[in-house]
């Protein structure tokens, strides 16, 4: 089943798209990191242009979030205080994006940009988790995993607010600050930003993990409508046709991740994950090496 996408100007086969979707879906129900970070380089290598993969990815993310959150909303998975938060770093750091996206579009280097923020952000992240999961399998981080509490940096920080559902005692500026930052990795890579959030929320944050991943999702939510109100109004690269095909298959695929979260031991999680970042980072850097057809994107006004 062929579907022209007007914006990406390519034909391409509807069903497989369909099925990214629902891939996205699982990984956004399972692990909390909305799955953009997948579809984008999927959907890269499968011809669409960086920028309308970027854009269409995180409209994308909106729906495979919105039902990971009622799943995990139902087991009282989601620190709603936290998230509001985090929503509201994540919004102004979106606009901070539009304005770099804007940027380096203009000077033709936009395409260059998120391939080589996904290699070093997933590379970094990968190699973390990975680490981290293999020492839970050996029996060597039980006991720091149990003490685990959020950064020493996080406890100077001024005007503390109790956020009962993660179970903390810390300044809003620390989550606003995360917020931030995934907000404008939100609009630049076209990413939920869970791969980023979920471990800063563990690392950094503190939060305890049954509450990580509905509240992951939550942010996320948000941050990508604002993200694709954003990329509609500016960049005009949110290929409509797309966004739908994708939507089809993550909306379900979401529910079904999210009842997988929950039998699941969660140090194979973290390494299945870690394995699929990787694996993603990997390809990226050998996309930066290959001559492109193109030094430069052209955009006519």
């Amino acid at each position: 089943m062929d579907v022209y996408l007007p914006i990406a100007n390519l034909s391409v086969n509807g069903l497989w798209i369909v099925a990214l979707g629902a891939v996205t879906g699982v990984l956004s129900g399972l692990f909390g990191v909305g799955g953009g970070f997948l579809t984008t380089p999927l959907l890269i290598f499968y011809g669409i242009p960086p920028t309308v993969a970027a854009a269409s990815a995180s409209t994308q993310v909106t729906g495979a979030s919105v039902s990971g959150v009622v799943a995990h909303s139902k087991r009282k998975g989601v620190d709603y205080r936290m998230g509001m938060v985090m929503v509201g770093g994540g919004v102004i750091g979106a606009g901070i994006g539009a304005l770099l996206f804007r940027f380096f579009r203009s000077i033709g280097q936009i395409d260059v940009v998120i391939n080589a923020l996904y290699v070093v952000l997933l590379g970094s992240i990968g190699l973390l988790m990975a680490k981290e999961g293999l020492q839970v399998l050996r029996g060597t981080a039980g006991k720091q995993a149990a003490r685990r509490r959020h950064h020493p940096l996080v406890a100077n920080l001024p005007w503390r607010w109790r956020f009962y559902g993660s179970g903390l005692y810390i300044s809003p500026l620390a989550p606003a600050i995360v917020g931030v930052v995934v907000g404008i990795l939100t609009m630049l890579m076209g990413v939920g930003g869970g791969f980023i959030l979920v471990p800063a929320m563990l690392y950094i944050l503190g939060m305890s993990a049954n509450v990580v991943v509905g509240t992951s999702l939550y942010n996320i939510l948000f941050v990508t409508i604002a993200t694709t109100i954003m990329h509609s109004l500016t960049t005009r690269a949110v290929d409509i046709v797309l966004v739908a095909l994708l939507l089809i298959g993550s909306v379900t695929g979401a529910q079904f991740g999210s009842q997988l979260a929950g039998r699941a031991k969660p140090e194979i999680l973290r390494l299945v994950l870690a394995a699929i970042v990787l694996a993603i980072a990997f390809r990226m850097l050998l996309g930066l090496f290959y001559q492109p057809d193109e030094i430069y994107t052209i955009y006519a006004l």
